[in-house]
Formats: structure tokens, sequence, C-alpha cells
């Protein structure tokens, strides 16, 4: 009933499914880590701008601060998945 070649087929599909799902969740841990690192680099550049001025006279500086709060929002509803799962996993 059931062959050896089911058995194989039945094997690679689960080493194909866990190869994939783990390639996801490093991709979305470097997307979390690119997400922290652009908010950081938007929270300096408002920083810079208090200081100093505005950079670009179009640019109001709380638009610096508004797109980081967004990138800081995406990095932890990221860091959260990863870890819910790292836990369903263990």
């Amino acid at each position: 009933m059931f062959g050896i070649d089911f058995l194989l087929k039945f094997d690679k599909s689960l080493i194909l499914t866990y190869s994939l799902k783990f390639n996801l969740m490093k991709a979305l841990n470097w997307i979390a880590w690119i997400s922290a690192g652009t908010g950081l680099l938007l929270v300096l550049l408002g920083l810079i701008q208090l200081l100093f001025g505005r950079i670009r006279p179009e640019t109001q500086i709380i638009n610096y601060f508004h797109a980081a709060n967004s990138f800081f929002l995406i990095t932890i509803a990221l860091f959260v998945y990863l870890f819910r799962c790292q836990c369903k996993k263990e």
C-alpha cells in the first residue's frame, strides 16, 4: 500500500516545508532589523533637523518622527510574531 516511493516523497515534502519556513523566519528577522535601523536613521534625521534647522525646506520636522514610528511598529510586530513562532516550536 505505502511503498518506498511514497515515503521518499513524503520525507522530501517535510524537508522542503521546514526549509521554506526556516528561510521565511530568517527573512522576517532581517526585515525586522532593517526596519529598526531605518527607524533609527529617521529619528537621527529628525534630531539633526531639530538642532540645525531644516535640511529640506518643504519637509516638516515631525514627518521624520511619524515615519520612524511606523517603522518601529513594523519591527515590534515582526519580533512578536517571530517570538511566538519560536515558542510554538519548542
